[in-house]
């Protein structure tokens, strides 16, 4: 089942926090409810796209927090590794000790956008003690070969 948590689980690579203030955690969670609430709009209209991104961005806050908890820097690196060494439809997978979250990631498209970045869209499922989510989103790589998440 398709969530909407693809720019809360990517955004934990590339987003730096500060120490004292904001943990992976409340980042998930504020990025979760955006993309609830995105997609929630894309739903009905009226009264019921008010109910539809009301509903969208308490169950993406939900789920970005959910997911910000079992995912940690070794995930980080495994997924930046996947994006930069993957061929489309490739699968990486791997089980984070820390957390026994097990993941898997595709890289399922290539291509340059307008502004001449590399960009891939790409397929995320973990698995939390036998709950399983499910997501896609899309990264573009900087300059300084660092990965920005755009959804």
């Amino acid at each position: 089942m398709k969530r909407p948590l693809s720019i809360g689980l990517v955004a934990l690579l590339s987003v730096t926090t500060s120490a004292c203030t904001i943990t992976k955690e409340d980042t998930g969670t504020a990025v979760g409810a955006v993309v609830g609430g995105v997609l929630g709009s894309q739903v009905g209209g009226g009264r019921g796209r008010t109910a539809a991104i009301i509903a969208g961005t308490l169950a993406g806050a939900w789920a970005g927090r959910s997911i910000a908890r079992y995912w940690d820097s070794s995930d980080d690196a495994k997924a930046v590794s996947t994006l930069n060494a993957n061929s489309d439809h490739e699968t990486s997978e791997w089980r984070n000790p820390n957390t026994g979250t097990e993941v898997s990631m595709a890289p399922t498209s290539t291509y340059k956008n307008s502004s001449g970045e590399w960009c891939r869209q790409f397929d995320t499922s973990v698995n939390r003690g036998g709950e399983v989510e499910s997501t896609t989103g899309t990264a573009c790589r900087q300059a300084d070969g660092t990965w920005r998440f755009v959804d």
